[in-house]
């Protein structure tokens, strides 16, 4: 099937039932988030042909968004439930902790959550659009602090990618310049909006505790991108490039602060890959797109070299396979490394890529704690203006890198902080709680009681860095095979005391800046952070399980994510990361899946691949 692109004149958006029979193509891309969208684009400008499969259905924001559905309109008045743990607007059309059909296990002890996105542009789709960039400390932990293990290579590797993804896809924020938080290059970020007065309240309480407060980096354009000149920028010498980015910027508008990025975007003010990546990739021609193509393996001949890839045709159910010059894997973290664990060959008893034996190791997700506070300063406010993003404006990020490096702090490594409350939309659960503070009123008093109260509380919520460590992997459960039989995963999980420290630290944390700020706390401060954590996954920040390295009996892949063992052969998701830096991955999964493409391009043309 090829359909009309709605909002691209005289662009076919090209959307393939199956592959192309006359078409040869140069790269597979496997996944279209982050990472796939990435490698899509900046292959298809360079000139490949293209083909991306897609595990999920097709998706279109510009005709599926709810922009502006309440919550009132909703199903529960938009609380979430098992099928939508996020509200029934939220923008994952299909998908979630529990897919129908396609189960995962947990070893014994372990209770980890997969979050999976099937459709087109998996999780960029559903995310928060924090877009912080990671410092130097965190490319070298391990020289650091003596754990974990160093990325093979630096900040200043990919700073010049964290510039050019910051510019295509659209990213507020200001221009602070703190320890292991560096600032983007100049003119490279969109103004930051305003200031919301409870984030001004939370910087005047933080002032004491020396804890800073600056703007928050986010995905979301507070103006419309100037289509006469990034694209220049952006690509200096791609004349298809600026051609098609152009055309791209111009259909983006800037973000009018009503609705929430949660339901998806349709004007394509924020960064999703369904709105930034995959349009400006198919207008150059040189992409299909398959939906409903779930890979369960990567093919390889008898000289190890990748040929292709199996998947099944989940609207016929029926094996196909495809075959290209380059595999570029870009499931998302655990699914990469599940599809290269099923790729069993003579040559690769073990799965595809896994001579170091480290396919589906080390593991990680981003470390969580909250707490609430009710600020009495904030009660009985009169009607004001609270638009913006509907993220955040303003966050902390950590500040205790030389206290933590003296060793006083008991854990190792840190967090960010992200906050907010006041008068937002309000919906299910906007005055849960409240007769905790209302001594029982009803009728027109329980109306002035909420009212009074309405905008009152604040949220605080951590996000740290997890080490990786050798109990947390997942690997192929050998009794469970999905609906498709294809083998599942199975999640081996732990956090050591690193973690479980520092989320106590953060309830601390927070209670002492919700008391600074005059106000009473909502939830119980545990001082045994097993109990404040959250659970493994539940962050939806998974990544590792292919780590890159510069050895390759230490590590899957080398810094470009190509393979050690089968060189035509990329990983541009978040499998390949070292360690999970309390920087939130999707904005470092695109500027390395750029530079990963830069090398792919440069091994064809040396004919080193292919």
């Amino acid at each position: 099937m090829i359909v009309a692109h709605p909002s691209l004149p005289g662009v076919r958006r090209v959307f393939l039932s199956n592959p192309k029979a006359q078409t040869e193509y140069d790269v597979i891309v496997v996944g279209s988030g982050a990472g796939g969208g990435m490698a899509a684009y900046q292959l298809a400008v360079a000139g490949l042909k293209v083909l991306v499969l897609e595990a999920g259905r097709n998706y279109d924001p510009v005709r599926e968004t709810p922009m502006f559905k309440l919550p009132r309109e909703a199903p529960l008045r938009g609380a979430g439930y098992r099928e939508k743990p996020f509200g029934f607007y939220d923008a994952t059309v299909d998908g979630g902790w529990e897919v129908p059909g396609e189960p995962y296990t947990n070893a014994p002890g372990t209770d980890f959550r997969w979050w999976r996105a099937r459709m087109l542009g998996g999780r960029t789709n559903h995310w928060g659009r924090i877009s912080l960039r990671m410092g130097e400390y965190d490319f070298k932990p391990k020289t650091r602090d003596g754990l974990g293990a160093d990325w093979p290579l630096t900040y200043q590797d990919l700073a010049p990618y964290y510039d050019r993804t910051e510019m295509l896809i659209g990213v507020y924020g200001g221009d602070d310049d703190l320890e292991n938080t560096p600032r983007s290059s100049p003119g490279v970020l969109q103004p930051a909006p305003a200031p919301r007065a409870v984030e001004l309240l939370a910087k005047k309480a933080c002032g004491p505790l020396k804890i800073p407060v600056i703007p928050a980096h986010l995905a979301i354009m507070t103006k419309r991108q100037d289509a006469n000149t990034l694209p220049k920028r952006i690509h200096p010498d791609n004349p298809l490039a600026q051609r098609v980015l152009a055309q791209s910027m111009r259909e983006r508008q800037a973000c009018f602060w009503a609705t929430p990025c949660g339901n998806g975007c349709s004007i394509k003010a924020n960064f999703q890959s369904t709105t930034v990546l995959l349009p400006p990739a198919l207008a150059t021609g040189n992409v299909d797109i398959v939906p409903d193509a779930m890979v369960r393996e990567v093919t390889v001949d008898r000289t190890g070299k990748a040929t292709g890839v199996s998947y099944i045709d989940k609207r016929t159910r029926t094996d196909r396979h495809v075959k290209a010059r380059v595999v570029v894997l870009a499931a998302s973290a655990a699914e990469t490394a599940r599809i290269l664990l099923n790729s069993k060959s003579e040559q690769a008893p073990n799965g595809v890529s896994n001579s170091s034996g480290l396919v589906g190791k080390y593991l990680m997700d981003t470390v969580g704690a909250g707490l609430g506070g009710q600020i009495p300063i904030l009660e009985n406010l009169p009607p004001h203006n609270t638009d913006g993003a509907s993220g955040m404006h303003m966050y902390m990020p950590w500040w205790l890198y030389q206290e933590q490096l003296a060793g006083k702090l008991g854990f190792a490594r840190g967090y960010h902080i992200e906050f907010g409350g006041g008068r937002s939309m309000p919906g299910n659960g906007t005055f849960s709680g409240l007769e905790t503070y209302t001594q029982g009123a009803y009728g027109k008093r329980l109306k002035e009681e909420a009212r009074r109260y309405y905008g009152s509380f604040m949220w605080f919520d951590g996000r740290g860095e997890m080490i990786p460590n050798e109990d947390s992997y997942c690997d192929i459960d050998p009794d469970t095979v999905d609906q498709w039989g294809i083998p599942v995963l199975r999640f081996h999980w732990k956090w050591s005391e690193h973690e479980t420290r520092q989320a106590a630290h953060m309830q601390k944390t927070f209670a002492e800046i919700i008391e600074a700020m005059g106000g009473k706390l909502t939830g119980r401060v545990e001082t045994d952070g097993s109990r404040a954590i959250a659970r493994g996954g539940q962050i939806i920040h998974e990544v590792g399980t292919c780590r890159m390295g510069d050895d390759p009996r230490t590590s899957v892949v080398n810094q470009y994510g190509q393979s050690w063992d089968v060189k035509n052969l990329f990983i541009t998701d978040g499998a390949t990361f070292v360690s999970n830096a309390d920087k939130n991955p999707t904005l470092s999964i695109l500027a390395l899946a750029w530079r990963s493409c830069d090398h792919l391009l440069d091994e064809l043309q040396k004919r080193n691949i292919g």
